[in-house]
């Protein structure tokens, strides 16, 4: 049975005991409202490791928007069961008071990278996540730590962030699930309306077809989008847009 521990000393204590130690350590951190795309990365960290760790966190410091913050989907009962099934070991649900003891006076700042993208639309929102997972890279101390292929833009600057500081955790990229219809799943898309669900399928359509930048953005915000950018870097093309008051990215190699 999944064991959840809510305290940081709590958690030490597990860290130091004698069936943490001379094994493999995985870790897979969320802010709940599981679904597959979650369940992919702790399949590949118990594939890979004696121990699967999952944390639970809703990181107020990487919403630039309150309301989106205020909106994110709790969903514990269905998450709990789902990693209890998935015969994850432990489930890490640290509090705000914990976590940020400083009360966010220290942070994680990259100054390339994080100003281009979602960076250049949601300020500040990089420094968060940045410094959530610093602090839960610490804690855990894990031999790897597991981020979907999805928040592409968020898996380099955690890579490089833990390549720059020397931290002792690996960060593997895993591949994006998709639903069977192509959207890539995300705990945003159970906010989507049944008709703004189906609009929303243009987005990955546009992002694979040949169609250059510009001609997709014009197409997405004619048929009702807000488009927050599409764009290419290093052979792999960037979408974020909005519909139906939910924000959406994604992104395909090409």
């Amino acid at each position: 049975m999944t064991k959840v521990i809510k305290g940081i000393s709590e958690f030490l204590l597990i860290r130091e005991s004698e069936n943490y130690r001379d094994v493999s350590v995985g870790f897979v951190p969320t802010m709940g409202a599981l679904h597959e795309g979650h369940l992919s990365l702790i399949s590949k960290s118990k594939e890979e490791n004696d121990i699967t760790v999952v944390s639970i966190f809703v990181n107020p410091t990487q919403f630039n928007d309150k309301s989106d913050f205020e909106n994110y989907p709790t969903t514990f009962e269905e998450d709990y069961k789902k990693l209890n099934d998935a015969e994850v070991d432990y489930l890490f649900m640290p509090i705000y008071e914990e976590i940020y003891l400083d009360n966010y006076k220290y942070s994680i700042t990259e100054n390339d990278l994080s100003h281009d993208l979602c960076g250049a639309h949601r300020p500040g929102h990089f420094d968060g996540v940045l410094t959530v997972v610093m602090k839960l890279l610490n804690i855990v101390k894990a031999n790897y730590a597991y981020f979907g292929e999805k928040d592409y833009q968020q898996y380099l600057l955690i890579k490089g962030m833990v390549e720059a500081l020397f931290i002792d955790t690996e960060i593997v990229p895993v591949k994006i699930v998709r639903d069977n219809d192509g959207l890539a799943l995300s705990s945003r898309n159970i906010r989507l309306s049944e008709e703004d669900r189906v609009q929303a399928l243009l987005f990955p359509q546009l992002l694979k077809s040949n169609k250059s930048c510009d001609e997709i953005i014009n197409e997405l915000e004619q048929n009702g989008f807000k488009v927050d950018y599409i764009k290419e870097i290093d052979n792999r093309r960037f979408g974020a847009v909005t519909i139906g008051g939910v924000r959406l990215i994604d992104n395909v190699k090409k």
